[in-house]
């Protein structure tokens, strides 16, 4: 085994060749502006908005708004890195081809193995809210499922264990008995799942109409929630702050970025675009913009409306409306819960299958992930082995894990996204204006070489000014030992590498910011989510060893 083909690259000229230049492929061309970002929305207002929010006010308090504002900020660097390369390459693999371009095969396989954390697992999650939503709007008709079908197994093996949790008592008492184990499994979550699954299995126009109906309905119904959410504010309920301190509203980094995830699905439908390296980036950055605004807005008003310490529940925007005795508002908030998740699942389970169709097309993946079927125009087999990722683990995880999982999965797709806008060779002057003239998205170039290190310096002072405990939580002198955060650490010598890159690379300052940015948010994530994620890497590289680097394309026969 050669090192140097662990790093073998793709160019941009085959690539596009192979899907993007709508000649190549045989996929529907059917997306707009418009389509895409809606897809965008569609994809990041959904669980975040109406279930991780509740968590990451709990942790942080009104100051939550900083860090939606932090996360708004690393993902609107991350999307015009994404939509740099999407301009460049406009093809179906998102960050999976963008880093087969810039650092090689290995890392390509990498992203691609950590994408499917995002879209999955990530849906495996959104299931799970859906779920819970579409129950309760199922007992105000009246409607009452048996509690063994609406919770996962470990959860209500957890409430046994614990002995709390009504729900999760009462499914593991009531739950009919096969073989000596107890019969319960999510119903409602397996039933959206399959269909989600057959919708986008049918075809990407279907699924376009769908998503944009949802859109409206949602975005409808979130700015009633805002307005009459704001006649019920009280601003006491903003005091403190703070008041879990800075820790606090970094313990809801999971949370918030969860609800930003999402975005970069957009980039997943290149080849069903019309006029993909114009409308994608356009698409992803509107969406962005949008979905920002209203989370900041959102934030402010339920943290207004009651304590934040009311807030730590899967269903936030419901429980603030039956604490202040709003009946009619908890039917809306149900509808609106119902409909945000659904156009999640179906971005997500569109995103996963499109990038193992490029992946089989790379010969990383087995050949049948690339079949396209005859009448639909869609990836189907890959449809179909995603419709069973989502599914199988919902009858035997939880929601909590899943959260974690998925969020520092994608912060690394993310990180070494924007390291591969750094990585990218310049392209030439006439490149640049063949570009400009088609109205292709490019990167405004900045200077980083003073800019980026007078930003290093002012930031740990004010560091130092403002939150004088922050240093200590680095290097922790308490009870006679030195106790080092190991994730603060490597972020604060990253900072240090990439000032002195920065002065003497002249590196361009947009992805420069995108790349310290998500990386700091990776330094929020637990130990075991770090775990767990390497546990998972691991199983990823002992299949591409086994598989995808002997069957690649790029795999040069002696």
């Amino acid at each position: 085994m050669s090192l140097s083909n662990l790093f073998r690259k793709k160019s941009t000229k085959v690539i596009v060749q192979e899907g993007g230049d709508g000649e190549h492929n045989s996929l529907n061309k059917v997306l707009t502006i418009k389509d895409l970002t809606f897809f965008g929305i569609a994809a990041i207002i959904g669980g975040g908005t109406f279930s991780a929010i509740g968590n990451a006010c709990y942790s942080g308090g009104p100051a939550v708004v900083l860090l939606y504002i932090m996360c708004a900020v690393a993902c609107g660097f991350t999307a015009m890195c994404y939509a740099e390369f999407a301009s460049r390459v406009p093809v179906s693999g998102s960050a999976y081809t963008y880093a087969y371009v810039s650092f090689g095969e290995i890392f390509a396989w990498i992203i691609g193995w950590a994408l499917i954390m995002e879209y999955s697992i990530g849906n495996i999650y959104i299931a799970f809210s859906w779920s819970g939503y579409f129950t309760n709007l199922l007992e105000i008709f009246h409607i009452h499922l048996p509690e063994w079908l609406t919770i996962n197994y470990k959860s209500a093996q957890d409430a046994v264990m614990a002995n709390k949790g009504d729900e999760g008592l009462l499914a593991w008492k009531n739950a009919p008995v096969l073989a000596g184990l107890r019969i319960i499994f999510d119903l409602p979550a397996v039933i959206i799942n399959l269909l989600i699954t057959y919708l986008v299995y049918r075809g990407t126009k279907e699924s376009k109409n769908f998503s944009n109906a949802m859109v409206y309905i949602k975005l409808a119904i979130i700015i009633l929630v805002i307005v009459v959410g704001a006649f019920y504010v009280d601003i006491d309920n903003w005091t403190p702050f703070m008041p879990n301190g800075f820790s606090g509203v970094m313990g809801g980094v999971s949370a918030v970025f969860f609800a930003y995830i999402g975005f970069d699905a957009v980039s997943t439908l290149a080849e069903e675009s019309k006029n993909p390296q114009r409308d994608l980036p356009k698409g992803m950055i509107y969406s962005l913009v949008i979905c920002t605004v209203v989370f900041i807005v959102l934030a402010l008003v339920i943290t207004g409306m009651v304590s934040y310490q009311l807030l730590g529940v899967s269903d936030p925007l419901a429980e603030i409306f039956a604490l202040k005795g709003v009946k009619w508002m908890l039917f809306i908030v149900s509808i609106a819960a119902v409909v945000a998740m659904t156009s999640v699942l179906l971005v997500f389970q569109m995103g996963q299958p499109r990038i193992w169709m490029t992946m089989s097309r790379d010969g990383l993946m087995p050949k049948k992930f690339s079949e396209i079927h005859p009448k639909y125009k869609t990836p189907s087999f890959a449809t179909i082995v995603t419709g069973l990722v989502v599914g199988i683990p919902i009858f035997f995880t939880d929601e909590n894990f899943v959260l974690d999982f998925t969020s520092i999965g994608t912060l690394f797709a993310f990180v070494l996204v924007c390291g591969g806008v750094l990585m990218l060779s310049p392209q030439s002057e006439a490149e640049t204006l063949e570009r400009q003239s088609k109205g292709k998205f490019k990167i405004p170039y900045i200077n980083s070489k003073y800019i980026f290190p007078m930003l290093v310096i002012v930031g740990g002072i004010s560091i130092e000014k403002f939150l004088p405990t922050f240093y200590l939580n680095v290097f922790d002198f308490s009870d006679g030992k030195m106790a080092t955060n190991l994730p603060m650490l490597i972020f604060l010598l990253l900072c240090i590498v990439m000032t002195v890159l920065s002065f003497l690379k002249n590196l361009s300052l947009i992805p420069l910011l995108g790349l310290i940015s998500c990386c700091y948010l990776l330094t929020g994530m637990a130990v075991s989510n770090w775990i767990w994620f390497g546990v998972w890497l691991f199983i990823g590289l002992v299949f591409y060893f086994c598989y995808g680097y002997k069957k690649s394309k790029l795999n040069i026969v002696a």
